[in-house]
């Protein structure tokens, strides 16, 4: 019985280290794991979306700082636009009509801002007629923004036209003296809410 014992911890012994070291010795490596040459991008180019941050760490402070456009506007047209290039993505284009602008917007203008298709895949639509509060993140080298802080970038109104604050903006603004604690703030209270906000920086 020890004999039978010790050959099979001898076999043992033989098999497992191949086995623990990702079979190398003659195995064919898996290319799904093959680093990119380089000069060249992996396909399909997929960027990396935008973290959510919990509200615990993030709050309107942070929401000013990151954001390198902030306004008020209506969705007015919506424009699907596919990959061309070895280089390109694919991308939907939203239009905003302009109604308030606190940064990086001119009341009355239209802005067009490209987002990578992958975050409209995943939830983050518009639709036209939508009139939407946004942060948004400065432009990528791609042209490319998106919500700051996600969901907590991208506020909603009331038909009186009241900001509406969902339950995850209020945790994360609930120190601001302005909104903390409020589903529904007016414009001009936001927009003062910023501005306090970004003499905090």
């Amino acid at each position: 019985m020890y004999g039978r014992s010790m050959r099979l911890l001898v076999a043992a012994l033989l098999v497992l280290p191949p086995l623990l070291c990702g079979q190398t010795g003659g195995a064919h490596p898996d290319t799904r794991f093959a680093p990119t040459p380089a000069g060249e991008i992996s396909r399909p180019f997929r960027p990396p979306l935008a973290p959510v941050i919990p509200p615990q760490t993030f709050g309107l402070v942070q929401m000013v700082k990151a954001a390198g456009v902030i306004f008020s506007g209506r969705v007015t047209a919506i424009g699907h636009h596919p990959a061309t290039t070895a280089h390109a993505v694919e991308t939907v284009n939203i239009t905003f009509h302009v109604e308030h602008a606190i940064r990086g917007a001119t009341p009355g203008d239209n802005l067009t801002i490209s987002e990578w298709m992958g975050l409209w895949t995943n939830g983050q639509r518009y639709r036209v007629g939508e009139r939407l509060l946004l942060f948004l993140y400065p432009a990528s080298t791609l042209g490319l923004t998106s919500c700051v802080g996600g969901p907590l970038g991208r506020l909603a109104f009331d038909p009186w036209g009241r900001v509406s604050l969902s339950a995850q903006q209020i945790s994360a603004f609930r120190r601001d003296p302005v909104l903390g604690g409020r589903s529904r703030v007016s414009f001009s209270d936001f927009a003062l809410a910023v501005r306090q906000a970004h003499g905090e920086e």
